[in-house]
Parts: C-alpha cells; sequence; structure tokens
C-alpha cells in the first residue's frame, strides 16, 4: 500500500522531468549550434582539400604522394646537422641555378651527406681490400667523391642557366624595345616578353612583374632579378635601366641602346669562340687524327721496313 501511494506521488514529478526533457531534446535539435559558422568552415576546408587532392595529388604516383615527402623530412633533418655559415651562399647558388629538382638548402646538404654515406658503404662492399687500409682508403675516396659531385653539379647547372640567359637576352630586349615603341608600358613588354618563350630569362621576366604587381618597386625588382641570376650582361642592362629612370631618360632609347650593345658583344662572342676553334682542332688534329692516319698508312709496309732494317743492321 505504502509502494502504491509512493508511485502515485511521484508520478507527477517524473511525467514533468520527462515532459521537460522532451522538449530540451526538441530544442537542441532544432536550434542552430552556436559554432555552426566553423563548423561549415571546416568541411568545406574539408571539401575544398578532398577536390585539390583530387584534381592534384591524387593523379600523382604513390612514390610521389607517399616516399618523396619522406625523403624530403630525412634530407632536411640531415641538412640542418651542419653550420648555417655557408647557408645564405648555397641558397644564393640554388637561386642561380633556377632552384633544381625544388630543393632546399637543407634538402641539397641532406642529400651531399647520403650520397656521400652511400659511395663510401658502396666502395667498401664492392671494392674491398686487403687490409683495413684498403678499406679506409677506398671508404674516404668514395665519400669525397659522393659530397663533391652534388656541388660539381649544381655548379654545372649554374652555368648553363647563365649561358641560356646571356643567349635570350639581346633577342629579349629587341622584343621589349619593339613593345615599349609601340605604346606599351615598361611592365606590360615584359610580360608580353615573358609569355612568348619559355626559357630562364622569360621566367625572370615573369617573377618581375608579379613582384611589381604585389608592390615591389620597380627598381628593388629589377635588381633582385640580376642578383638571382649573377649574369654580368644582365646586370649591366638592370643598372643602366635603374639609372635611367633616376634621371628620367626614355626608356626606349635606353632598350634601343643596349640591344644594340648586345648584339655586338654576342657577335663579338660568337666570334673569339670561332678563333679559339682553330686552337682546338689543331689539338685533335695531333693527338687523334694524324696517329690514325700514320697507323693506315704505314701500318701495311711496317713488317717490310723492319724487315729490311733488320737486314741492314746484319750486314757487316
Amino acid at each position: 500500500m505504502l509502494l502504491d501511494l509512493l508511485d502515485a506521488s511521484w508520478a507527477p514529478f517524473l511525467s514533468a522531468m520527462l515532459t521537460a526533457g522532451a522538449v530540451i531534446a526538441i530544442w537542441f535539435a532544432l536550434a542552430p549550434a552556436k559554432s555552426s559558422k566553423a563548423v561549415a568552415s571546416r568541411l568545406q576546408g574539408y571539401v575544398d582539400r578532398s577536390e585539390l587532392l583530387d584534381a592534384g595529388d591524387m593523379e600523382r604516383s604513390l612514390s610521389s604522394r607517399a616516399f618523396m615527402p619522406l625523403v624530403h623530412k630525412v634530407l632536411t633533418f640531415l641538412g640542418g646537422l651542419l653550420p648555417q655559415k655557408d647557408m645564405a651562399e648555397l641558397s644564393q647558388n640554388l637561386t642561380r641555378a633556377g632552384d633544381p629538382g625544388g630543393l632546399t638548402v637543407l634538402d641539397f646538404v641532406g642529400l651531399r651527406i647520403i650520397l656521400a654515406a652511400s659511395a663510401a658503404a658502396a666502395a667498401i662492399f664492392l671494392l674491398g681490400g686487403s687490409n683495413m687500409f684498403d678499406y679506409v682508403r677506398n671508404g674516404l675516396i668514395a665519400m669525397l667523391a659522393g659530397f663533391m659531385l652534388p656541388k660539381l653539379w649544381l655548379n654545372q647547372q649554374i652555368k648553363k642557366r647563365k649561358i641560356e640567359i646571356s643567349r635570350a637576352l639581346p633577342d629579349a630586349l629587341d622584343m621589349l624595345t619593339i613593345g615599349v615603341e609601340a605604346g606599351l608600358a615598361f611592365e606590360s613588354a615584359l610580360l608580353r616578353v615573358g609569355d612568348q618563350w619559355n626559357n630562364a630569362l622569360s621566367q625572370e621576366f615573369r617573377r618581375v612583374v608579379s613582384e611589381m604587381r604585389i608592390g615591389v618597386a620597380r627598381n628593388e625588382a629589377l635588381r633582385r632579378m640580376a642578383d638571382r641570376t649573377g649574369v654580368e650582361d644582365l646586370c649591366t642592362f638592370v643598372a643602366v635601366l635603374i639609372q635611367s629612370n633616376t634621371l628620367g631618360v626614355s626608356i626606349s632609347q635606353v632598350l634601343h641602346t643596349q640591344a644594340d650593345q648586345m648584339r655586338l658583344k654576342r657577335r663579338q662572342h660568337a666570334e673569339e669562340m670561332a678563333h679559339a676553334a682553330t686552337v682546338k682542332i689543331v689539338v685533335v688534329l695531333v693527338f687523334f687524327i694524324l696517329p690514325s692516319l700514320f697507323i693506315v698508312v704505314l701500318g701495311p709496309a711496317a713488317p717490310r721496313i723492319v724487315s729490311l732494317l733488320s737486314n741492314v743492321s746484319g750486314v757487316p
């Protein structure tokens, strides 16, 4: 009887609690959350990221998506172990080489360390030796070669890029002169030349235009281009152009004069190389062509000459 009375007395309270809980649950379900915008932005970011992955990253091979990031982390870790005093010079060299392979300074240093260690290990296991001195000697020589080869390769890339820019500069100045004299602004002429070709110089022109569009002064953007390339002719052109901007000289006149000088310098360089080819041909003629010619001409007669000389030497 008491249990029935207790249940009857608690029934209105339990009913009110259940009703209030149902109302609160319905309100939370229908009312917008305070962080809905943040959640929506995060979801949109995930969607955009998946679209980017589908469009760009998923088109790449598995090795480029899984293996290359790991290699990049290893190279960066190894590069960070070396002192920082030569990092600025190495960064400038990588920039002048055109950033080959997208390598950063730490990547390049790490690559040199890995190649040195790999070359030393290969020399020890492949070449072998009779004693410990042979193992150490082969390992050190291979380590030095593996450590220096990337630097030699980088210097070759810098030289190749400088030659490419030097050869393209006279034609680019001619096009710049034509564009400016036709009424284009200097930035538009640079962009037109950059869109016309796809070489190292046109890439630098496009970068200069991009820097000027984000607010960098023209003289500063040109000076940065000269520092990035390190080409003497381009540095001279940039210096003359900056001076003409400071003094208020007509850009078209400066471009026309510089184009004439660049064409003359290119012609003189071609003549110099033609004159140097004569000396190089003499070296090839003496050490390669003439010995082969003597062998072909005197080869069949060599046994007879030897026999005649032996007979002559045998006569009392």
